[in-house]
């Protein structure tokens, strides 16, 4: 037994910063990079009374959202969420009394698997200069939020890092340790601005656990560090291409997926990302998307032993024809969908 505790002991390095958060509630968000743009376009929010709304209030005093999630971008063309455009939004955060989590795309537009370039101003850049580059960045970003007494509740350091980021230099399967080199430089640019912020790495299809493994495992080897596992849930794209899948599958793998990443790497998970499909021709599907998310926001509180901290959907408030997976109709107010976050 001394043998067996002392073997223990000795793992333990091997989840470092890996910690648990110690708040007992459970978190429901949304997502909303899109926001400032709608509104600059004259988009005006409703209740499911029709009556006019400022969106944020909306999502926080009818369907129980206690948190914000915006995406930064390094050196985006327009300025669309740019370190201005967040700081905007983080003070109507705050003044809401809501919390605030800050994505880091390390990118100057979009970052997901598919495709994770490196920010213009970084080309060329060894591999030593891009870390700096990632840091200065990410310090750059939060001493803004700093200094007009903003404080992020969790960070993300980097989107969907499923394949890697910053390619090809930070490729996963091409350059590993370099991948988690940069994963560990935002974790540590993070903690020196906010010491107390929860640091996520984000990866997207939930459901599967090999991904998580596989790339988490890569992550620790190599030293990089994490307090907090960040997913995105989607059965409607993963279902795209493979009709094999179905969506209670889907979810039921997600669950066994949080539970068993939160005991291997002893921490707790996020579902930072999920959406449903809005067909205003079919209601049917909008009542289907109400149960699902019904289902993933119970499960994820309830079967999850307590490690799953939160559900955010993407970008609820997006209007169909520009975005299908958002939760609102055209005339802007929530569908069906968004009832599943006050059952």
């Amino acid at each position: 037994m001394r043998r067996k505790l002392l073997s223990l002991l000795l793992m333990l390095p091997l989840v470092a910063g890996a910690q648990q958060t110690t708040t007992t509630d459970f978190v429901k968000g949304a997502d909303v990079g899109f926001l400032t743009g709608q509104e600059r376009h004259g988009v005006k929010f409703h209740d499911r009374n029709g009556r006019e709304r400022e969106c944020l209030e909306l999502l926080k005093n009818d369907y129980q959202m206690s948190a914000i999630r915006m995406r930064v971008w390094v050196n985006p063309r327009g300025g669309s969420c740019d370190k201005n455009e967040l700081l905007a939004m983080a003070r109507r955060v705050k003044a809401l009394g809501m919390q605030l989590m800050v994505d880091f795309h390390y990118s100057d537009s979009w970052a997901d698997p598919a495709k994770q370039p490196i920010p213009k101003a970084w080309e060329g850049h060894s591999y030593k200069q891009m870390k700096r580059d990632l840091a200065q960045h990410t310090i750059e970003v939060l001493t803004l939020l700093k200094e007009n007494d903003i404080e992020p509740r969790w960070v993300q350091v980097g989107n969907e890092t499923a394949n890697g980021l910053l390619w090809p230099m930070g490729h996963i399967e091409k350059n590993p340790k370099q991948y988690a080199g940069f994963i560990r430089a935002g974790y540590d640019a993070v903690k020196k601005v906010f010491p107390k912020a929860i640091v996520i790495v984000h990866l997207d299809r939930g459901h599967k656990q090999s991904l998580y493994d596989w790339n988490l495992d890569i992550v620790r080897k190599y030293g990089g560090r994490w307090d907090m596992i960040g997913m995105s849930l989607y059965p409607y794209w993963a279902m795209e291409g493979h009709p094999e899948l179905k969506a209670d599958d889907i979810i039921t793998d997600c669950m066994s997926n949080i539970r068993h990443v939160s005991e291997k790497y002893k921490c707790d998970v996020m579902i930072v990302e999920t959406g449903f499909e809005v067909d205003e021709q079919h209601p049917e599907k909008m009542e289907e998307g109400r149960r699902q998310l019904t289902r993933v926001i119970k499960e994820a509180r309830s079967m999850t032993n307590g490690h799953c901290r939160g559900v955010f959907y993407w970008e609820p408030q997006c209007l169909p024809g520009g975005y299908k997976l958002g939760a609102f109709d055209h005339n802007a107010a929530p569908t069906a969908i968004m009832e599943a976050f006050v059952e």
